[in-house]
């Protein structure tokens, strides 16, 4: 597959994307990630690296307050 590229905004969508498909636990963390690269048309090595990047500046939604549900 070919690497293309991706801005800013694309990267923190991806990584928006991945984070509340994970927090649903409705399927597992591979399948999550799978589904994101079908999704985006990504490699997986972009998105290990848009997961590394959004980890190490806290992006949205890691920066945004919890919700309490109740």
């Amino acid at each position: 597959m070919r690497t293309k590229r991706l801005t800013l905004q694309q990267r923190k969508e991806i990584f928006r994307e991945l984070v509340r498909t994970q927090d649903q636990n409705v399927m597992t963390v591979p399948d999550s990630r799978q589904s994101i690269i079908r999704q985006y048309k990504i490699t997986d090595s972009q998105l290990r690296q848009i997961e590394e990047e959004g980890t190490e500046k806290d992006w949205p939604p890691l920066n945004e307050p919890i919700q309490n549900v109740g």
